[in-house]
């Protein structure tokens, strides 16, 4: 067989989710034309869906040796990656796929924003599960500088009682740290329960995220679908992959957008007690 026929042939098993047979298909054409970077496009995405991680990316790479501006190389590069926990090399890989899609006019309808979106918000809690434990570090070390602060001026009580003070004075001094320190665990903790508290809402809700970047929206239009997208994604929308609304279907131009004037209140809103969003 051919390397054309063996490619057609893995297609065939990967249409009926035959990934093993598939990838032996592609591996074979592959031995007999190791130049045509969609014999590793191909493998990389039976092996994406065995979730064969670093197989995939290796695949990708070798694709990207071929032909540059891969897009599908890209793409599933950035994919592969972002499983590994390489969302900073994923979300590059993704990015650059979607801007030559977009430059070739290649319609991937929203698997590569989608996925891009899923890097980002992975990458995001990466940074906030990373952030929450600096925190949790710092406060258990100032309790514990606290704490030995407290135990130094006892320490330094005892002393003074050996020297003039009575007992009951000591005591007395014991009781006025303890309360005084007992005061400022209290409000060091108080200050971390407002950090946590605000730290369970950092997330961006969904209905403030366009559907086709799932990026937060900066210019809410609504469509008389009654779909609300940022403008600039539906326009490039209708410009790129056609005169309709890529949720309902229906029939739709420019003309017929309309500012989300309460969408966009809201959004305003959200964004200025929230100044992180800029970050997320």
């Amino acid at each position: 067989m051919s390397a054309t026929e063996l490619k057609e042939q893995g297609n065939r098993f990967y249409g009926a989710h035959k990934y093993e047979e598939a990838i032996t298909c592609y591996s074979k054409a592959i031995l007999k034309n190791s130049s045509d970077a969609r014999f590793f496009t191909n493998r990389s995405l039976c092996k994406i869906k065995l979730r064969r991680w670093e197989a995939a990316a290796g695949d990708c790479r070798s694709a990207l040796e071929l032909e540059q501006n891969n897009v599908k190389a890209h793409f599933f590069l950035g994919h592969a990656l972002m499983e590994q926990d390489l969302y900073d090399e994923a979300i590059a890989s993704l990015s650059k796929a979607q801007d030559l899609a977009k430059e070739l006019k290649l319609n991937y309808g929203d698997d590569i924003a989608y996925t891009l979106r899923q890097a980002k918000k992975r990458r995001w809690s990466m940074m906030e599960e990373k952030r929450i434990q600096q925190e949790i570090q710092l406060q258990s070390f100032l309790n514990k500088l606290i704490l030995e602060d407290r135990e130094r001026k006892k320490a330094e009580l005892k002393l003074d009682q050996e020297k003039e003070d009575t007992k009951e004075t000591i005591e007395d001094k014991k009781q006025e740290i303890d309360v005084d320190y007992d005061r400022h665990m209290k409000e060091l903790n108080e200050l971390f329960a407002t950090v946590d508290e605000r730290r369970r809402t950092r997330e961006v809700p969904d209905y403030l995220c366009g559907k086709i970047s799932f990026e937060i929206m900066k210019d809410p239009v609504i469509t008389p679908s009654g779909i609300t997208y940022d403008r600039k994604d539906i326009e490039e929308h209708l410009q790129r992959v056609g005169h309709f609304d890529p949720v309902t279907r229906i029939k739709l131009t420019q003309e017929q957008l309309i500012p989300n004037l309460a969408m966009k209140e809201v959004i305003g809103a959200f964004t200025h007690d929230n100044e992180w969003v800029e970050e997320y």
